[in-house]
């Protein structure tokens, strides 16, 4: 059996076995700015006690818990606690609606969910969709058991223990957490990743980030995103990285304020924040000090050369931007230093990652010409199925070569330019929203009977969300009406997946078959040609 360290064991527990337990983990900068910090041994012991608490509840290996929490201590100490019994974390945003709530925790076959008590009505609405396999929910501000399914974490806790036995060593291919993606056509996809991926996140990030011992790190991705599990606690707990956490939303104040007290070196985080910041007057950034600040880096969209050239000259750094699915587990492409950027490129492969533009024929395409960005399968952290979407799953390969999703394309120097998605995904500020979640979410609206969701390009957003409506006869567009829309998109589905402009149209153009032209829809938008129209169905 090819065996490997329990994630959880490589972060927390073998750091204090090591005589690191009184090391800060990370200082946690909470939304008013005051601050906390948390040990690994501390962290370890408030996961023990989780641990404990799932394991007198009767968990069992591979079984899963679902975290429904804002970002916070206690999101971290859950998600360890799960793998110390080696059942599988599912963490999923807080500003999930109650329609992708219960997609993603019925799809999953969720045992217990973690949350707290303003999340509570959300997860109660949710399960009036559909049976699950829910047995209980823990909420962590509870002070009391509500009855035998809603129960008081806190309560629970206060009898558990501040140790857990569990085996330093698993199978390699034991399923660690569930990372939910967005289908363009369907349901979202649920990528499961298994304990030995950790070993490409750890490579990848030693080999991107070049942090020195004295560094202090920043990521400000949630770890609901892949990249705030993998590069905001993973990585960075497992190489004993001094790192903040800021647990409030964006601000700018806030977030350069940051920056100048706690001394941060490295920075991780998105485009969109970096084209909010864009927008505020100059005057603001020459009241923080940066000069501390050595790198910074993006992920999540493509990094506008406008914003780089922004970032460099306000921040006097460069931007490392990179590029990586919740699929691949860790980032794939990257610009670090030591190699030169090119403002709006993807950057190169890492030293131990093949990637190719292949052809509609699944051959290699010649320089500069775009194709389907394809990368080598067998990295640790490649994801080892989609739940409950083998056929979906196995659709992504072409021999031995994982199929991204992203049209690219490749230079002479070997650099990697995104160019787009090749489905429908909508890539709005960082997340990707699928249309038809968003569509089924108006559908429900009783004014409206055809629905047509697009993503179109946003000078702050990278894409933003375009719905085209067609209202019953006698029906008329209103503010009340946008906002029944919007309401129940945020319910339904996520804050982050609400259209920006919606659009009334007499139909929607789809073909014989009854698949919605989105190229159609954006050619109208755009005021450009829509092209070819012999596959639309008859009016």
């Amino acid at each position: 059996m090819n065996t490997c360290e329990n994630i959880a064991y490589t972060c927390l527990r073998k750091p204090c076995e090591l005589g690191q337990g009184g090391r800060i983990a990370y200082k946690w900068i909470h939304n008013d700015l005051s601050d906390s910090q948390y040990t690994y041994e501390m962290i370890d012991q408030a996961s023990n006690r989780f641990a404990q608490v799932l394991k007198s509840l009767g968990i069992k290996k591979g079984e899963r818990v679902s975290v429904y929490l804002p970002k916070s201590p206690e999101l971290i100490e859950c998600f360890f606690g799960i793998l110390k019994n080696e059942a599988v974390s599912c963490i999923l945003f807080s500003t999930f609606g109650e329609s992708a709530l219960y997609d993603r925790l019925s799809d999953s076959q969720t045992r217990f969910v973690v949350t707290r008590l303003s999340l509570l009505k959300r997860i109660r609405k949710a399960l009036e969709e559909g049976p699950t396999n829910l047995q209980a929910i823990l909420v962590t501000d509870l002070e009391e058991h509500q009855d035998d399914f809603v129960l008081s974490l806190p309560a629970l806790l206060s009898t558990a223990s501040g140790s857990f036995d569990f085996p330093a060593q698993v199978d390699a291919e034991t399923p660690a957490f569930i990372q939910y993606t967005s289908g363009s056509t369907g349901k979202p996809k649920g990528a499961l990743h298994v304990h030995s991926a950790s070993t490409s996140m750890v490579a990848s990030f030693k080999e991107v980030f070049h942090l020195e011992e004295s560094d202090r790190y920043w990521c400000t991705a949630d770890p609901a995103w892949i990249t705030g599990l993998v590069y905001g606690v993973i990585a960075p707990l497992v190489t004993l990285t001094d790192q903040v956490q800021f647990g409030g939303n964006f601000n700018a104040e806030s977030w350069l304020g940051i920056l100048q007290q706690e001394q941060v070196n490295v920075w991780y985080t998105a485009p969109t924040a970096l084209r909010m910041l864009m927008q505020e007057e100059e005057a603001l950034f020459r009241q923080y000090d940066y000069s501390l600040l050595k790198r910074m880096y993006s992920v999540g969209e493509p990094l506008n050369p406008e914003v780089y050239h922004w970032g460099k000259k306000v921040f006097g750094v460069d931007i490392y931007d990179n590029w990586f699915q919740s699929e691949t587990g860790s980032i794939m492409i990257t610009n670090q230093p030591g190699l030169a950027v090119k403002p709006g490129s993807m950057g190169k492969p890492l030293s131990y990652i093949e990637a190719c533009i292949l052809d509609e024929q699944m051959q290699p395409a010649p320089v500069r010409q775009q194709g389907f960005l394809c990368l080598k399968k067998g990295w640790p952290s490649m994801f080892r199925t989609y739940i409950n979407k083998e056929d979906l799953y196995r659709e992504k390969f072409n021999g031995d070569f994982y199929i991204s999703g992203d049209l690219a394309y490749r230079d002479e120097d070997g650099y990697f330019w995104y160019v787009s998605r090749s489905d429908d995904v909508i890539n709005t500020a960082g997340h990707l929203v699928g249309p038809f979640e968003v569509e089924s979410a108006l559908l429900e609206i009783e004014e409206v009977v055809d629905v047509a969701v697009i993503g179109v390009p946003d000078p702050i957003l990278h894409e933003k969300i375009i719905a085209f409506l067609c209202l019953k006869k006698g029906c008329e567009w209103s503010r009340a009406l946008e906002l029944k829309c919007r309401v129940n998109i945020s319910n339904k589905v996520s804050t982050t997946a609400t259209p920006q402009e919606y659009h009334l149209v007499d139909r929607i153009p789809k073909n014989k078959s009854g698949k919605i032209l989105r190229r159609v829809l954006k050619a109208w938008y755009e005021g450009k040609d829509p092209g070819d129209l012999s596959t639309m169905e008859e009016a």
